[in-house]
């Protein structure tokens, strides 16, 4: 996979823009999206209480966050594999993780103290940061060259 990666320099040139792109959302997080949590976990959140959220506002934003690196992530899991179904199934789990991730996320700040802080943060981080690339694409990997012996 890394020989053809290499040898057709065009997917290679659209990968790095795509990662770029990963970048840039990470880069304006503060004016593209609505996260009263992101000064809060860079504090000592765990003597902390939960700041005051708009829950609705904070819904809407981690969602379209979420979802913007997804869909790059997508489109760069697509360009290395060329593997439209393998793509889909990586969507799938997506929308699992998405609907999984903000039930868990809400119901901890709804419902948890200020000692599950710790889980919270990891929570949050797996919505708004494209983890879940970084785990596909060794696994996907590794599958595709398991399917090829």
């Amino acid at each position: 996979m890394l020989r053809e990666l290499l040898s057709n320099k065009f997917k290679l040139a659209l990968i790095v823009v795509l990662v770029l792109l990963l970048a840039v959302v990470r880069g304006f997080e503060e004016t593209l999206f609505y996260d009263p949590f992101a000064l809060y976990f860079k504090g000592d959140y765990l003597n902390l209480a939960f700041p005051k959220y708009d829950a609705a506002h904070l819904f809407w934003s981690m969602g379209f966050r979420y979802w913007l690196n997804s869909a790059i992530s997508l489109f760069i899991i697509y360009i290395l594999f060329s593997d439209w179904a393998l793509t889909k199934f990586a969507g799938i789990l997506y929308l699992i993780f998405f609907i999984v991730l903000l039930a868990v996320f809400f119901l901890l700040l709804r419902y948890s103290d200020a000692g599950d802080n710790f889980v919270l943060f990891y929570v949050r981080r797996f919505l708004i940061q494209p983890l879940l690339l970084l785990l596909f694409v060794p696994a996907f990997y590794y599958q595709k060259r398991i399917d090829k012996k």
